[in-house]
């Protein structure tokens, strides 16, 4: 078996499209596959874990880490590979597709039982990651008018089903709501739970301002690092936050709204239902958020700097470049 030392040695292919560590080497971002047997596949039995890249450094790295190590660890999900060796494949894969803006993305499933075997314990598990060009949910361009949101009447997978704090591929409540939303006009969607209180979107958090206040649910949702990033950008201009529920009526009379996630960051949202929030243009305040987020990411206590390797494409920014959007 080829130790991954040499997999990871400065030789090799680059792939600008995007590149892929599966089956232990790296590949074409197209030519990644799994078995259709994985359980990953077949039962949505893994957990995930998406970091980014932008202007060549990694954004909270160890963070991602943490979450994904602990997400794996509650669903007993080995990868074979410890904390250092996985942190150096996500660098090879950003050097190896040459971005310096990139969406990288690691998976850890249960694999394939032996056939004939249905007992989850002789499962031999699967991991694999990526890294594409950067992933917008909504582009620069959408961010300087705001996002329009819908709020869903179909109720969120409850967290005691499947643990939300859990990264997961158990999408198809969000996919469905998804779908909804662009019947009604809008890009962006917001599911509730059983009991009518705001939870999350496909992939992020949700924060609404009223009463000089910040407010984003604590229940039933992922705990995103940018939602994090967030909440230490409010705390850090002493203004008061609260974590709790918020009902769908709160969120339609909130001042200001805007949804978090790695991909695309801090974005605001201008209408909800089809009505203005506010004067229906993005808030001061969240454009102070949006601009202290991506200044962050410059800043070497919250970003990495990726190893591109010497015979790798290493873009270079131009000059002058802005660090944000």
């Amino acid at each position: 078996m080829t130790k991954l030392s040499e997999v990871l040695d400065v030789g090799g292919q680059t792939w600008s499209g995007g590149a892929a560590f599966v089956e232990g080497g790296f590949c074409a971002v197209e030519d990644a596959k799994i078995s259709v047997l994985d359980l990953g596949v077949t039962r949505s039995d893994c957990t995930y874990d998406v970091a980014h890249v932008w202007r060549g450094r990694f954004y909270r790295l160890d963070d991602h880490l943490d979450r994904f190590f602990a997400g794996m660890s509650a669903l007993r999900l080995d990868p074979g590979y410890g904390r250092i060796e996985l942190e150096q494949i996500l660098h090879s894969c950003v050097s190896r597709a040459g971005l310096r803006d990139a969406y990288v993305s690691m998976t850890c499933t249960r694999g394939r039982m032996p056939l004939g075997s249905r007992d989850l314990r002789t499962a031999h598990h699967t991991f694999y990651c990526f890294a594409l060009p950067f992933v917008w949910i909504n582009t620069p361009e959408k961010q300087t008018q705001g996002g329009s949101l819908w709020i869903s009447s179909i109720p969120r997978i409850p967290p005691e089903s499947v643990d939300s704090r859990v990264k997961n591929y158990h999408w198809l409540d969000l996919d469905r709501a998804q779908l909804d939303a662009y019947g009604h006009g809008a890009d962006l969607v917001v599911l509730r739970d059983a009991s009518g209180a705001i939870t999350e979107g496909p992939g992020y958090n949700i924060f609404a301002y009223w009463d000089g206040a910040w407010h984003t649910p604590s229940h039933g949702v992922l705990a995103g690092i940018t939602r994090r990033s967030v909440i230490e950008l409010v705390e850090e201009s002493d203004t008061r936050i609260e974590q709790g529920p918020v009902s769908a009526e709160q969120l339609r009379g909130a001042s200001e709204v805007l949804v978090t996630s790695t991909a695309g960051g801090v974005m605001p949202v201008t209408t909800i239902d089809g009505h203005p929030v506010g004067s229906g243009e993005p808030g001061q305040i969240s454009e102070d958020l949006r601009r202290r987020y991506w200044a962050r990411h410059r800043d070497p206590a919250w970003s990495t700097p990726v190893r591109y390797a010497a015979n790798h494409a290493d873009p270079q920014s131009p000059a002058g470049e802005d660090s944000s959007p």
